[in-house]
């Protein structure tokens, strides 16, 4: 099994079950013991920012908010730098342990030894 787990999640309420598929697969996976890395890209970039997971529904889904910061809490959570930028998200606005980084940050925890990588 990965002792790592880099999940990129691509969807947000664009893509409701797709978005709360990658947040569940995180969260399970750090409540199993796996180092999870979930970066969010694209329209996932908002749930960066405080109270928007609150904003996302999806029946018979856990709630976003939960899912969230039991990965903040125990995992490692990264906002896409280009996704931050295209919609005028900084440092000072998103969730406390919520980090910004680029792709090449990315790649290195991509490709790291006994790393899994999906993409949502």
């Amino acid at each position: 099994m990965a002792k790592k787990l880099v999940i990129k999640v691509t969807a947000g309420s664009d893509a409701p079950e797709r978005c709360s598929q990658a947040f569940t697969v995180a969260a399970v996976a750090v409540a199993s013991g796996v180092e999870v890395s979930l970066w969010l890209t694209g329209e996932s970039a908002w749930f960066a920012l405080p109270g928007r997971a609150a904003e996302f529904e999806l029946p018979h889904a856990a709630p976003l908010p939960d899912l969230l910061d039991s990965i903040v809490s125990a995992g490692r959570v990264t906002l896409c730098t280009q996704c931050a930028a295209r919609r005028d998200i900084t440092e000072k606005d998103v969730i406390e342990g919520i980090r910004i980084a680029g792709a090449q940050v990315f790649v290195q925890e991509a490709l790291g030894d006994e790393t899994q990588a999906l993409v949502y």
